[in-house]
């Protein structure tokens, strides 16, 4: 009896044990099915993660790309404006050099300029990346940084991206000037100096500003360019316009004679293309798809625009008599050089106001440098250094402030919305960027005009000027077949029976 209670006992002891064993495997079996579960959401949720990121870089890039084709076309809008506003006898000239300009930026920021203005190096100037050497890692901060562009690391686009919309300011740059030495420079001369302002001038100042460099650091603000493209360009064109004097015909007796552009249809068309362009080059520098700032940045574009062209019309109606198509024309323009600075930081009536002053300064500008008998064809020093300067100026007077609805890192509050005291520490930082940055530029300029005219010469002769570049430096008439109209100066008439006379006693 004894020994079958045991064999019970033990037969119930072998159920436990196994009824053990087939739970303990069964809960291994759910446990690993809940592991594998667990590790498959969590993979899911990280594939979702990077997904979402391709997504976001993919449509980064798009934008900036699509951005710089905008940027890209302002060429053929600066093309036409200035063969516009000049003679027929000078077009071909115009356009080859608007053609040539930014064959020539795309060589010089390419090796070096990009390298110097973004690459890692000193707070004067960049010591990497020449030739697009290099990666460009981010975060742009911390020990694991292994790139040499670190001020452009914190951008999620590839750096060959980044370089095409930044090659399309620096070719901007360099056309500025085109507009402002047209109809008497030797195209040799100007072919040079593009090579020299895009490959080294323009990029140190950049550096400064947007490549890490000292004023950077010290906050100064330029959200796309008033004072790294468009006063740069603007002191260059300025320099180059006294070196190489007036027009022959254009100031003669203390007077100025009007040498009027031969189509205006073509400058109407280069402002409009310009216009368009410009939504590229301010919106395309958030860098990212931010469709809030991308909205309000093209939205205080246009109202600076549109209010500039309206004030330019009404001053030059008021003071010249009648509202000048071609002041219309610079007005617009001034309106957009304007707010290129502060596009980011103004609120839609700030730009307004931007766009009001630069108009209202373009017409006396203009004015101005006629009576300093600085020949500037095509309005482009009024425009581009008057209004980047102004510009400039108008983030420290207008920013909203940061922590606001716009932006939270930024400026400080402008003046005119009472910024205090931060206010007018911004506006010292704002009026220390600008004088540092046009003393560089036109001692560059300066150096390397001057360098041009005593070794290879920098303007046609007298003969060359007044027969039209077109013929004698490309052998070629923009409008073959058509009669060709005498300059309407009677002093240019005067100059040219002179000129005749004496080749045909000699």
């Amino acid at each position: 009896m004894f020994q079958k209670k045991l064999n019970n006992v033990k037969s119930i002891n072998k159920l436990f044990t196994s009824h053990r064993q087939v739970s303990i495997l069964l809960g291994g079996i759910i446990l690993l099915i809940w592991v594998e579960a667990a590790l498959a959401q969590s993979s899911s949720f990280t594939r979702i993660d990077q997904v979402k990121q391709e997504l976001q870089v993919g449509l980064d890039t798009f934008w900036v790309i699509f951005a710089g084709c905008l940027v890209f076309f302002m060429n053929a809008g600066f093309a036409m404006l200035e063969s516009g506003f000049c003679r027929q006898k000078n077009v071909v000239n115009i356009l080859a050099k608007n053609l040539i300009v930014f064959t020539l930026a795309t060589i010089a920021f390419w090796s070096v300029g990009f390298g110097i203005m973004f690459g890692d190096g000193t707070p004067f100037l960049g010591l990497n990346g020449f030739f697009l050497s290099g990666i460009d890692n981010s975060p742009a901060t911390g020990e694991n940084y292994q790139g040499v562009f670190k001020a452009l690391a914190n951008v999620g686009i590839p750096l060959k991206a980044k370089f095409f919309f930044q090659l399309m300011f620096a070719g901007t740059a360099a056309t500025i000037v085109s507009g402002a030495v047209a109809e008497r420079i030797k195209f040799l001369g100007f072919f040079l100096f593009s090579l020299v302002l895009v490959g080294f001038c323009y990029p140190i100042t950049g550096h400064w500003i947007w490549g890490g460099g000292w004023l950077q650091r010290l906050e100064f603000y330029d959200f796309a360019g008033s004072t790294v493209v468009h006063s740069v360009g603007g002191w260059a064109a300025l320099v180059g316009a006294v070196i190489l004097g007036p027009r022959i015909g254009k100031y003669e007796g203390g007077k100025s004679f009007a040498l009027p552009g031969h189509n205006l249809t073509l400058s109407t068309l280069g402002c409009f293309i310009l216009w368009l362009g410009w939504f590229g080059f301010n919106a395309g520098s958030t860098l990212k798809a931010d469709a809030g700032v991308i909205s309000h940045i093209l939205l205080t574009t246009n109202m600076a625009a549109a209010v500039g062209g309206l004030a330019a019309t009404i001053t030059t109606w008021v003071y010249f008599g009648k509202p000048d198509l071609s002041v219309i024309i610079n007005g617009i323009l001034g309106g957009l050089v304007g707010i290129t600075a502060s596009c980011r930081f103004v609120s839609t009536g700030g730009a307004a106001l931007v766009g009001l002053i630069a108009g209202v300064l373009i017409v006396f500008a203009v004015d101005l440098f006629d009576k300093l008998q600085i020949d500037d064809p095509a309005g482009a020093i009024s425009v581009h250094l008057v209004g980047g300067i102004w510009g400039t100026l108008a983030v420290a007077l207008l920013a909203v402030g940061p922590n606001s609805e716009l932006y939270t890192i930024g400026p400080a509050q402008g003046l005119f919305l009472g910024g205090g005291l931060d206010g007018i520490k911004q506006l010292f930082i704002q009026l220390l960027g600008i004088a540092s940055v046009s003393l560089f530029t036109v001692l560059i300029s300066w150096g390397v005009w001057s360098l041009i005219e005593v070794t290879i010469g920098l303007r046609v002769p007298p003969e060359a000027e007044l027969k039209g570049l077109d013929i004698s430096e490309h052998g070629l008439q923009a409008y073959t077949g058509f009669m060709l109209k005498s300059d309407v100066s009677p002093m240019v008439a005067g100059i040219i029976s002179k000129l005749n006379k004496k080749h045909k006693s000699m």
